[in-house]
């Protein structure tokens, strides 16, 4: 019996809908700035209209150019074995199987797939990269296949706005309204708005975090509010406000005056445990200008000081960096001059154990020196096993391997940079089309 391979599959539909004067269906629309001899890009919408070809009927009986007998899968495997091959591809590959007939379309959407789908071992993590304009589109970048993809946002976010995310939800937080939040699903554009956090004041510096359960799916979202205290530089007011979507409602679960020191924009949540940067005001620890708070989110206890949970950073940082790698908490960050904080010398990855930290890379100059001018800012974040690391001032990213040690960048991304000022900005997510807010 002759077998269907997909070199025959995109022949067939070219040929199909060629003569009914149309594009073919899966075909993807090149973008300017591509790699020399890419051209496999698809710009991503929701789910239904991506693969809405409901018209589209099996084509169990058609031809090739060779005259050879195409036999359609769906007459060979059963039902279940087709789903469960369908659910091994890449990300991008399920997208366009999705146009190949009506069949395949109802599969690729419906909800035994996509629990299949979260039985399946996780895709690496994307990476979505986007530049400091208003419009709410950038480019997501595929380590498995190596490719880039057109990717549109919600239209109300905007680069400049406070980003978390967790097992495929990205929660979005206005950086000037801070009580408007979003949770979304890059790839579906399935989108939540929460209500609104009891804190309607505005604060000094807001760090924002989400953790999904894995199991039941549901999901906690934290935010560190950090606000002076007025006519006094030194204190400042610290509040903890956690989000569950089990039951809709904001908790403010502490509060803490901080003398010399007070809060940023950066935190994570691990096993449990919220962890967040706070920064040196004065009067704090000799030689020290950051260091690590841990809360743990189930106890909510209000009568202990955070301050007891003081852990110190490893040397002097610029740009650090908290994420969570497979439940262990990471931290990247710029390695200052002792003489001169804001110039980077270099840029090192640590692994918290217990209360100690650890070492576990340091970027090898060559790649160091391939960022071009890298001034003291740029951003960095991961999840499973990779860690990505890019300039605000160039496309360049760059990949760091957990568990294989290596250091390697991307293809390059299509967007170009346009004016001098312009800066990019962007951050990591799990590739999960069967999670929902």
């Amino acid at each position: 019996m002759p077998s269907l391979s997909w070199s025959k599959i995109s022949r067939v539909i070219h040929k199909k809908d060629s003569s009914q004067g149309k594009e073919p269906l899966g075909s993807f629309v090149p973008i300017t700035g591509m790699m020399e001899g890419d051209t496999s890009w698809i710009s991503y919408n929701h789910y239904d209209t991506t693969l809405g070809h409901g018209d589209v009927d099996s084509f169990s009986e058609v031809s090739d150019e060779e005259n050879k007998e195409v036999v359609s899968m769906d007459s060979i495997l059963p039902d279940e074995l087709l789903e469960r091959i369908l659910s091994y591809l890449p990300i991008a590959s399920i997208f366009r199987v999705g146009c190949v007939c009506k069949k395949w379309h109802e599969i690729v959407t419906s909800k035994r797939f996509f629990l299949i789908l979260s039985n399946v071992l996780a895709q690496k993590p994307w990476y979505f990269m986007f530049t400091s304009s208003d419009e709410p589109m950038g480019y997501a970048y595929d380590p498995t296949l190596r490719k880039w993809y057109s990717l549109n946002l919600p239209c109300f976010i905007t680069s400049n706005w406070f980003i978390a995310s967790s097992c495929g939800l990205v929660c979005f937080m206005s950086n000037d309204k801070q009580c408007e939040l979003h949770v979304n699903n890059p790839l579906t554009k399935c989108c939540r708005r929460l209500v609104e956090p009891p804190c309607l004041k505005l604060s000094d510096y807001s760090a924002l975090a989400m953790s999904v359960n894995r199991t039941c799916l549901g999901y906690k979202i934290s935010i560190v509010k950090s606000r002076q205290v007025p006519e006094n530089f030194y204190q400042w007011d610290l509040s903890i406000h956690i989000y569950d979507s089990e039951t809709a409602v904001w908790v403010t679960s502490f509060t803490e005056v901080f003398t010399g020191w007070r809060g940023g924009d950066e935190s994570v949540i691990c096993n449990g445990i919220l962890y967040f940067l706070i920064y040196a005001t004065g009067g704090g620890m000799p030689d020290s200008r950051h260091g690590l708070i841990k809360y743990n989110l189930s106890s909510r206890s209000s009568h202990s000081l955070l301050m007891r949970n003081f852990i110190p950073v490893p040397c002097s940082l610029t740009c650090g960096r908290l994420m969570n790698l497979k439940e262990r908490l990471v931290m990247v960050g710029g390695i200052g001059k002792q003489d001169r904080y804001d110039i980077i010398k270099g840029i090192g990855i640590w692994v918290l154990s217990g209360t100690e930290w650890q070492e576990v890379a340091r970027m090898p100059h060559k790649f160091f020196q391939g960022f071009g001018e890298l001034d003291d800012v740029f951003a960095s974040s991961g999840t499973d096993d990779l860690i990505y690391i890019q300039s605000y001032g160039a496309p360049a990213l760059l990949i760091f391997d957990m568990s294989h040690k290596q250091w390697r960048w991307s293809q390059k991304c299509p967007v170009t940079k346009r004016f001098p000022l312009q800066l990019f900005n962007g951050f990591c997510f799990e590739p999960r089309p069967e999670i929902a807010p």
